[in-house]
């Protein structure tokens, strides 16, 4: 899909002076997220005074003029691909799906060919394309070795609605995990700001100087030898959260390597190989934001996931 560059100019009045520029900005109706706000700061298309290179976070005073010059839409790379989704619910605004484990979101450097992005233009033919021309539709995403429910926006009306209520927390997201151990307490919050990791550029940490608020809660759902089965929900959407607030606590999900979570289980003589993370998108729920109706999907655990759980209540015999 193809576009033609924008100009806007926003006069500063005196009710924005004193806001920072992404805040000021996405409360403008420009049909972007305060994320995609700060790229195109971060990529020099907003000038504040005539000057490009600013800062986000730059406070606007009374009487600024903001030139946003927003780029034509690149023509989409992306052949279609027929990949088989497992679609649980599908309107004219959007979808709802299943995603397996092992299958990446969107493309990027070693994963170009074959995604979910490839699958998703092959079935709807026509997404919306506020995300970026690789990442049409796409309000959120799953890693790659994490299973389960996932929402996806088919026109732009629909993505800046669902972005909206994930920026305002009001998207419910509920995943199961299994860890290693068994957690002293039933249930807890965890409130720990995480960032890039700052020498593992492939990881996030707790420890990054410039983290992000990201919150966790937990339940244990059921205890088990050397493991538990967790549900969580997370009130913030930071990159692997789960995985690295899990981590942090010592209780790694099993298979997650990259934060030392095992990739087998031994308890005496027994071995339980785990292939992937046991991490899974359980259960989601929002408000359409086209119809206002409040719409809820639950997800059983998928066979590998579901085995592995299986092959550890047996150890507790």
């Amino acid at each position: 899909m193809a576009d033609i560059a924008k100009y806007v100019v926003i006069k500063v009045s005196d009710d924005g002076a004193g806001k920072r520029l992404d805040k000021f900005l996405a409360l403008k109706d420009l049909g972007f997220s305060r994320s995609q706000i700060q790229n195109l700061i971060h990529d020099g298309h907003i000038k504040v005074r005539g000057h490009a290179g600013t800062s986000s976070s730059l406070r606007i005073k009374a009487g600024d003029s903001i030139d946003i010059h927003i780029p034509a839409l690149k023509p989409l790379s992306v052949e279609p691909v027929s990949i088989p989704l497992a679609i649980v619910y599908e309107d004219s605004y959007l979808l709802v799906l299943e995603k397996p484990a092992g299958l990446v979101v969107h493309p990027g450097a070693g994963d170009e060919d074959y995604t979910l992005v490839h699958g998703l233009l092959y079935h709807c033919q026509d997404l919306s394309g506020i995300c970026g021309y690789l990442r049409p539709g796409i309000v959120h995403r799953l890693d790659k070795n994490t299973s389960g429910l996932m929402v996806v926006a088919k026109n732009d009306e629909a993505h800046r609605g669902l972005a909206e209520q994930f920026r305002a927390g009001k998207i419910g997201k509920t995943y199961l995990a299994l860890v290693r151990g068994r957690l002293r307490d039933r249930s807890g919050r965890l409130d720990s700001a995480i960032g890039r990791h700052p020498v593992n550029r492939k990881k996030m940490s707790t420890r990054s100087r410039n983290g992000r608020s990201a919150i966790t809660e937990w339940q244990v759902v059921e205890e088990l030898k050397g493991a538990s089965l967790l549900s969580l929900k997370i009130r913030t959407g930071r990159t692997h959260q789960i995985r690295v607030h899990m981590s942090s606590l010592g209780h790694p999900v099993l298979g997650d390597a990259l934060y030392r979570g095992p990739m087998e289980f031994r308890v005496g003589y027994a071995v339980i190989p785990i292939r992937r993370q046991m991490l899974h998108s359980a259960c989601l729920q929002f408000t359409h934001p086209i119809t206002g109706e409040k719409m809820k999907w639950e997800s059983n655990l998928p066979a590998d996931m579901a085995s592995v759980l299986e092959r550890l209540r047996g150890l507790n015999g």
